[in-house]
């Protein structure tokens, strides 16, 4: 087995558009359940919706790259009121029920020929790239050494999802740290407590869902950046990922989801490496495509036992998660 090659891949990941835009959703994801209880499983929809957005606003009506980014955020800002509007005040078992229907929905929707003219629907958007490439400020080269050597495109898209990321991350902490956060985190742990006090909870609730969908919806957005938006991978996996990544580093956490994201890829990459490696090598008794979803399963098993040994996460508080039980 060649293992620089399966260290150096898995390395790769360290600084991936793909961990770079789950740990976004994650993020935003953290906003809706870590901090306000809101038991989403449709945060797909709102990536999905954000990265379409951006890809629609630049292909079919020529806008801006910078323009386009912002009608995505703006469609995740709009889901989350529709979205919001009917099922917040659902029970969370039933909100987690909803959620998961809007996702598939808005997935649906996407790959439908209805809308073929705008979305190409199965086949998916691509070729919305010359005006964010147009931007870059890195001039033509190759930078980096060993697994992060990238040509000047990849940086770019990289280094503005590290930065659309920190500003995500500094905005999140900011609100949490505000009376508004603690509002919030009341109404996660009693929110008969906190509407005894005169406070508007379902209006809370839903200012934390649009806040946690934007973000969403950017992580959407720096998912495709660098190549293509296909309807394929917004299925429920994703959702499952995201909540994986948001367990895994602490759900009530700022930093949580970028940690939980970084730890959930490379090992995912580490795995989806070696476990072919091992069946073509005759250790594993099933061929390399089989031992390849084997991690798959691993995930499944990883995140029902955080859910129950540690559900806070590397980074929570067991106290800040009370509301688990």
């Amino acid at each position: 087995m060649d293992f620089g090659s399966i260290f150096g891949n898995t390395a790769s990941y360290l600084f991936s558009p793909v961990t770079i835009a789950y740990a976004l959703a994650a993020t935003g994801l953290a906003v809706h359940f870590g901090y306000a209880g809101l038991l989403n499983f449709g945060m797909a929809a709102f990536m999905a919706i954000g990265g379409y957005g951006y890809a629609i606003s630049v292909l079919s009506f020529g806008l801006p790259w910078w323009l386009g980014m912002i009608i995505g955020m703006a469609g995740g800002a709009l889901f989350a009121l529709l979205l919001g509007i009917p099922t917040l005040r659902l029970r969370a078992d039933y909100l987690a029920i909803a959620t998961i229907a809007a996702g598939e929905i808005v997935r649906l929707l996407f790959t439908t020929q209805l809308f073929d003219e705008w979305t190409n629907s199965a086949d998916g958007l691509a070729g919305y790239h010359a005006g964010f490439r147009g931007a870059n400020p890195f001039p033509p080269g190759t930078y980096g050494f060993g697994p992060w050597t990238y040509n000047e495109n990849d940086l770019w898209n990289r280094v503005f999802g590290l930065l659309a990321l920190a500003v995500a991350i500094l905005v999140v902490w900011a609100l949490m740290r505000s009376p508004w956060g603690r509002v919030l985190k009341g109404i996660r742990e009693d929110e008969d407590a906190v509407r005894s006090l005169g406070k508007n909870v379902f209006g809370y609730k839903m200012q934390a869902l649009v806040i946690g969908g934007v973000i969403g919806a950017l992580g959407g957005i720096v998912f495709v950046l660098p190549s293509a938006v296909v309807p394929g991978s917004y299925s429920t996996s994703l959702t499952f990922f995201l909540w994986t990544i948001l367990l895994l580093g602490g759900a009530a956490t700022v930093f949580g989801p970028t940690l939980g994201a970084i730890i959930f890829w490379l090992v995912f990459a580490f795995l989806g490496n070696l476990l072919p490696d091992l069946a073509k090598a005759d250790l594993l008794p099933m061929s390399d495509a089989q031992a390849g979803t084997i991690r798959f399963v691993l995930v499944g098993i990883a995140l029902m036992l955080l859910v129950i040994f540690r559900p806070q996460g590397i980074l929570g508080d067991k106290r800040e998660m009370t509301f688990v039980k």
